[in-house]
């Protein structure tokens, strides 16, 4: 039996977080928020229990998908979500908004939002199995080969992933790309359009408008999507140079009437199901095809790497900063493979048990570069879950959702560095020249620059759908629209209303809030700035303590920094969290362009070269009627008007 976080450790705990200056106080007020205290300790410790069943019954699910897995994870999610609406009436009736302790008047206002659970029992349940059952649409979704009409077993794990890392067919890519959105989007619509009804009704249970005013709310700023915006013209430049660079390498590889010279790039040649991040084309478009490529995968194959050995090197570095080796539960109960005996969701995932004490990754591993890295960004989360588990499970999360994102992604930035590389015997010799600095520079960026527009497109998608502005029959024509307008890419094939390609990608079909990944990507370079800083690993202005090289493996300083940082949770605002780390109080992109600023300039001098067009026009590509088109302007040109 697990031993649930409650008794007196947690109660001590919650105490520890109240300051309450009691001197000439209003002594009516000062019991009540004794009272009011009192209560929020004991809700908080039976959340804890509750959390815990619940995440026990999704990763029973989750790590092994049956129907009984999933009757029994939606009876423990509706016996949970009673008790959670009893314990929500009960908060109601407090007046903590006069408290003055600030803790816990934010225990409360977290609490006093209910979640789905704010739902009838019956709505509540069918929310459940319309998510549910896109999952796992999502999860066994199956296609047939191109080569062989007859093998139609290929899992996107990590057959099609194959397919879009090897391949250079663009029938193949197309073929592959054409099935998996049919597969896992289309089929998805239904249960989808059922889950936004549901879900803006318990939206508005909470006191929202939509889920997308109810998902903003969580970043705790009131102008979030108009900062979103800001980041985007802050990063366009850069990414629209990368964008002109790419395209004509494809079209040099694939020809004119495959790749236009002025128009978006078309999604499946771009080496990943979703065109999100580029890295698999890298091969045939680096700067500097001459300069010998160092293959990392190849190295940690040729040194017998496991997925265990991964994790372990994950382990050690998290421990040369001085912060918290991961648990033996963790090693125990943690799925690093992919079994062979049933079907899991295979989406890397780190998990909180709630209990102080469990805390797991379930991720379908294979030694390879990438993997190397995903591993690095799901330790990081184990890491912020152990550094927080001090904290009253309310404030038990990241400063928003995005700091947890990055926290991962941080380490993996000085990870992937080539001085770090060196150090652990995956690359050999000297430190790099110009022209392989900037080959390294194009690979991240076609990591990391690229994936921007992807994850901003995402949730603005949904915002409209929440919102109601995006009906069911435009689902795909306004998905197109956005990814057209600001990623510049278009579907190989045309679309039409009856697709739903939105949902082929996990998030969509797993009910993820995106833009946490988006802030992730610019606030990672803000941290890692901090903390190469604070290592000694970066100086402005001097060429050899560059941010592109720094490693900050070993540095207790560094260390230190981002302890403070992580044990606060969400206990405070995120601004508070941002400056307790970069003395910052804003997300802002400058640390992202002062990383990549030498590929900017190298990108503009290459494109002025060979007069590559910068943008794109609109795609000629039908994924909208007529109709759609008119009615997207008209909708456009309303808002400015209001």
């Amino acid at each position: 039996m697990l031993k649930i976080g409650g008794g007196a450790v947690l109660i001590a705990a919650i105490v520890a977080v109240f300051v309450v200056a009691t001197q000439g106080r209003d002594p009516d007020l000062e019991a009540s928020e004794q009272e009011g205290r009192e209560y929020i300790i004991h809700l908080d410790k039976m959340a804890g229990i509750r959390k815990n069943k619940a995440s026990l019954a999704e990763w029973a699910y989750t790590s092994n998908i049956t129907e009984e897995n999933e009757v029994k994870r939606i009876q423990v999610q509706l016996e949970l979500s009673k008790q959670e609406k009893q314990a929500w009436e009960e908060t109601k009736m407090y007046r903590w908004q006069d408290f003055q302790d600030f803790s816990l008047r934010r225990m409360f206002k977290k609490y006093s939002q209910l979640g789905v659970s704010a739902l009838p029992d019956e709505k509540y349940k069918l929310l459940m199995q319309c998510v549910s059952g896109m999952e796992s649409n999502y999860a066994t979704s199956k296609i047939c080969d191109y080569k062989n009409a007859t093998k139609c077993d290929l899992a996107l794990e990590p057959d099609i992933t194959e397919i879009f890392a090897k391949s250079q067919d663009p029938e193949e890519l197309k073929h592959a790309w054409l099935e998996w959105h049919n597969t896992a989007g289309s089929r998805a619509r239904n249960n989808f359009t059922q889950y936004v009804e549901l879900d803006n009704e318990a939206a508005k249970l909470n006191g929202f408008k939509d889920v997308a005013e109810w998902w903003q709310s969580e970043y705790e700023v009131p102008d979030f999507e108009q900062q979103l915006a800001k980041l985007w013209e802050d990063v366009k430049p850069l990414y629209q140079q990368l964008h002109a660079y790419v395209r004509k390498r494809l079209r040099d590889k694939y020809g004119e009437n495959i790749v236009s010279a002025k128009g978006p790039i078309p999604a499946h040649l771009l080496g990943n199901m979703w065109a999100q991040t580029w890295n698999n084309i890298e091969s045939f478009t680096r700067p500097y095809p001459d300069k010998k490529e160092i293959d990392i995968t190849k190295a940690m194959k040729d040194q017998n790497y496991t997925p265990l050995k991964m994790f372990q090197m994950s382990d050690e570095f998290f421990r040369s900063l001085n912060l918290t080796a991961m648990p033996e539960k963790f090693w125990n109960n943690s799925i690093i493979e992919k079994p062979t005996d049933r079907e899991i969701v295979c989406h890397a995932s780190a998990w909180d048990f709630y209990d102080g004490e469990d805390f797991r990754i379930k991720q379908c591993s294979t030694v390879d570069y990438e993997y190397f890295q995903t591993t690095h960004h799901e330790m990081g989360h184990i890491q912020y879950f152990l550094q927080y588990k001090h904290q009253p499970v309310v404030f038990r999360d990241g400063a928003n959702p995005g700091f947890h994102e990055a926290v991962g992604d941080t380490i993996a930035l000085s990870v992937s560095s080539p001085k770090h590389l060196r150090r652990v015997g995956l690359v050999s010799g000297d430190a790099e020249d110009e022209q392989t600095e900037i080959n390294q520079l194009y690979k991240m960026g076609i990591d990391k620059i690229v994936f921007l527009p992807f994850a901003y497109t995402l949730d603005l998608f949904r915002y409209g759908v929440f919102r109601g502005t995006t009906s069911a029959d435009d689902y795909n024509c306004h998905y197109w629209r956005l990814r057209d307008a600001l990623q510049g890419v278009e579907p190989p094939v045309p679309r039409s209303k009856d697709d739903f390609d939105a949902a082929a990608k996990y998030h969509v079909s797993a009910d993820v809030e995106y833009a946490r990944y988006y802030v992730s990507f610019i606030i990672q370079f803000q941290f890692h700035r901090a903390l190469c800083q604070l290592a000694g690993e970066y100086v402005p202005e001097d060429l050899t303590k560059k941010l592109v090289d720094c490693d900050i493996y070993q540095s207790v300083n560094a260390g230190n920094a981002l302890s403070n940082m992580l044990k606060m949770g969400s206990s405070k605002p995120w601004p508070d969290a941002m400056e307790a780390l970069t003395g910052q109080r804003a997300m802002r992109a400058d640390g992202l362009l002062e990383y990549f600023r030498p590929l900017h300039e190298w990108l503009q001098a290459e494109n002025q070269r060979t007069g590559e067009f910068i943008g794109w026009e609109p795609s000629k590509i039908q994924y909208c009627t007529a109709e759609q088109l008119a009615a997207l302007e008209q909708a456009q040109q309303d808002g400015k008007d209001t």
